[in-house]
């Protein structure tokens, strides 16, 4: 009997299992043997990361990889990156990918985009660097000057010129503020303090526009007073004060000083004398 004579539903249903067997088989073979042959399916690469990779050096780094690279039309910028440096990838680093996949980068702007400098004088230190991080500019050296308000911007400054508000400068830039230290530019001579009891001297001090520094308590307590001579030069006498009583003190009395700055006291205090803090001293 010939395979192909169909005298019966046998030989029928003979017929459509070897044609479904065979279409089986094939499908087994096209999809599970050639396939996997002619793409190296399986086979994947680990994405490198580029970021940081100069466009000139993208080419020979993907390259060895078997990798490709796109690059997108859009741009940023960063300053802590140099020009045409990758700033963003996708496929992300470490993702899994065939040979020959692209790469698509996004590159650093070759010159940093202008924007206006915002206006920080007359605002807090504090502010100017909330303000600066906003229009993606660097803060830089602060430094103080005397002026009664503390941490108050006076100038705003960049590549050692003054900046003006809504003048275009690069962005990334670095800007220097001139900041008031709270002291001012008066000055004063420091009080004679030398004899006074521990509350009077801070009262003293206090009433000059100075700051208590510190106080230490002394079991020996001889004062040494300095008397200019006609001639210029200068005599030392040792003086012992009172317990309780301030036997020295630094900056010394006459000595030109700035509101706000601290005077140290030395105290004599013997072991039977009471030493508890004033209420100045908290």
């Amino acid at each position: 009997m010939s395979i192909f004579k169909v005298d019966s539903w046998k030989d029928l249903a003979l017929h459509a299992f070897i044609i479904v067997g065979l279409g089986v088989v094939f499908i087994f073979i096209f999809f599970f043997m050639y396939l996997p042959m002619s793409t190296n399916h399986g086979e994947t690469i680990t994405v490198p990361d580029v970021r940081g990779i100069t466009l000139d050096e993208l080419d020979d780094f993907l390259g060895i990889r078997d990798l490709r690279y796109e690059v997108t039309a859009d741009s940023g910028f960063s300053a802590n990156m140099p020009p045409l440096a990758v700033l963003k990838q996708f496929p992300q680093p470490n993702a899994k990918v065939k040979e020959n996949r692209k790469i698509y980068v996004t590159l650093n702007a070759e010159r940093a985009p202008l924007v206006r400098m915002p206006k920080l004088v007359s605002g807090s230190v504090k502010n100017a660097q909330l303000v600066l991080k906003t229009y993606d500019l660097e803060l830089g050296e602060i430094r103080y000057v005397p002026d009664l308000a503390l941490n108050y911007v006076l100038e705003q400054r960049t590549d050692g010129r003054e900046v003006l508000e809504g003048e275009r400068i690069p962005k990334g830039s670095v800007i220097d503020l001139v900041v008031g230290d709270g002291l001012g530019k008066q000055s004063l001579e420091s009080p004679n303090l030398i004899g006074l009891d521990l509350e009077s001297a801070q009262f003293a001090i206090v009433g000059s526009g100075l700051k208590i520094g510190e106080t230490k308590h002394e079991k020996e307590g001889v004062a040494v007073i300095e008397t200019e001579m006609e001639d210029g030069t200068f005599t030392y006498k040792e003086q012992r004060v009172s317990p309780g009583a301030v036997f020295k003190q630094q900056p010394s009395a006459g000595i030109r000083m700035r509101l706000g700055q601290m005077v140290d006291l030395w105290v004599y205090s013997p072991d039977s004398l009471n030493t508890n803090p004033t209420l100045l001293d908290q």
